[in-house]
């Protein structure tokens, strides 16, 4: 049948998930790092959508598409409750957890205090300058803002001699991409690391270092790291 359904144009998209939080029905997920509309009979066309997405990223388009079958988007949501309980928001980085650390603290417990291995600051992406002196032959460590939480060794194993730039693309407006694409541009950087949350709207910032090391025209090497809700490291 022909009707209004959602457009999501990859090239704009960001890889934030809002749009896949905002979309009560389930119709938008989040793969490699992009949104994608998997079911199309899942969609309602009312673009609860639109307004999360922060690139512009979705729009409306009328074409042939299967009906919106709201028995089956209820059903779906029903098997969603049922296995991991309800999600806030419909996002999987609210879901609630509970890590039991009283075991673990009583064999670590240790009155020495650990010491900050912070370089620089500021450290948020957006309000960082770009040509600080200290990107110079900087090992960059670009970092979703939960991960330091998440993960107890994170000033050690990460920070330490690192340049660190921290941000939530999920919270902040606008795109990471271009500011990135400056400081790489117009410094000598040696390395990147990427750490983000297992969380689906983590991909943005990694997504967002991505473009930035294409437009940068630079080789520079780069990995990411994945730290998942119960503080383990995925590479």
């Amino acid at each position: 049948m022909l009707r209004k359904i959602i457009k999501i144009d990859e090239e704009k998209c960001n890889g934030c998930g809002a749009c896949a939080a905002a979309c009560h029905e389930g119709a938008i997920v989040m793969e490699n790092g992009k949104a994608k509309l998997a079911r199309e009979d899942y969609c309602d066309g009312l673009g609860d959508c639109l307004p999360a997405c922060p690139t512009g990223a979705i729009s409306f388009e009328m074409r042939e598409a299967p009906a919106y079958d709201e028995k089956a988007v209820e059903a779906a949501k029903a098997r969603k409750k049922m296995l991991h309980g309800k999600l806030p928001c419909g996002c999987p980085g609210t879901n609630i957890k509970t890590m039991n650390r009283r075991e673990e603290e009583t064999a670590c417990k240790s009155d020495a205090p650990v010491s900050s291995k912070l370089m620089q600051w500021p450290v948020q992406i957006k309000l960082v300058p770009v040509n600080a002196p200290y990107f110079e032959n900087a090992n960059l460590l670009i970092a979703a803002d939960c991960t330091a939480y998440a993960y107890g060794n994170f000033h050690n194993e990460f920070i330490r001699n690192r340049i660190t730039l921290i941000g939530c693309p999920k919270l902040d407006e606008g795109d990471y991409a271009e500011k990135l694409t400056a400081i790489i541009a117009n410094n000598n950087i040696k390395s990147v690391t990427v750490v983000r949350m297992e969380v689906p709207c983590c991909g943005g910032i990694e997504n967002a270092v991505k473009r930035a090391l294409q437009a940068s025209g630079k080789f520079i090497p780069w990995r990411v790291v994945t730290v998942t809700t119960d503080g383990k490291l995925i590479e």
